[in-house]
C-alpha cells in the first residue's frame, strides 16, 4: 500500500485505521523469540518452562520468562501452575493465541520463499558453489 499525505482527505482515516491494528501487531509479535515460542506450542501443545527451553534452544530461561509474561499479559499464552514436588509450571495458547497460527504459517511460507530467493543465493555465491538446475 503506497502512503501519500493528504491531511484532510477521508482517505487518511482509512490509513490510520489500517495502520494501527498493523502496528499493533507487528509490536506485540516483535523480537526475536515471541514467534518461536507461539511456533513451538503450536506445534507441541501444553509444555513445561524447561521443555520450552529445550526445543527452542538458544533462549535463556530469563529471556523466555520475560517473553512468556509478556505473552501472557497479551493473553496468547496461559501459565499454570500444578502443586507438584517440584513445581511443575505448564504453558499453551489461549483460544486467542491459536488465532495466530494462519498468520504465522503464511510468515513461514513467505520465510521459505524468501530463502530460496535471497539467502540460499548469496550463501551459494560465497561458498562459490554452482546453482543447482
Amino acid at each position: 500500500m503506497v502512503m501519500k499525505h493528504f491531511p484532510n482527505s477521508p482517505h487518511r482515516i482509512k490509513c490510520i485505521s489500517e495502520l494501527l491494528p498493523t502496528s499493533d501487531t507487528v509490536e506485540l509479535l516483535s523480537g526475536k523469540w515471541k514467534v518461536l515460542i507461539i511456533l513451538t506450542l503450536l506445534a507441541k501443545g501444553t509444555s513445561r518452562f524447561n521443555e520450552l527451553v529445550s526445543d527452542i534452544g538458544t533462549i535463556t530461561p530469563k529471556m523466555l520468562s520475560k517473553e512468556l509474561r509478556d505473552l501472557e499479559q497479551n493473553e496468547l499464552v496461559s501459565r499454570t501452575v500444578k502443586a507438584t514436588v517440584p513445581v511443575t509450571v505448564e504453558y499453551q495458547l489461549t483460544e486467542h493465541g491459536r488465532t495466530l497460527e494462519p498468520l504465522i504459517a503464511t510468515m513461514r511460507d513467505w520465510g521459505i520463499m524468501h530463502r530460496a530467493r535471497i539467502v540460499e543465493p548469496k550463501a551459494r555465491a560465497r561458498r562459490k558453489e554452482p546453482v543447482a538446475a
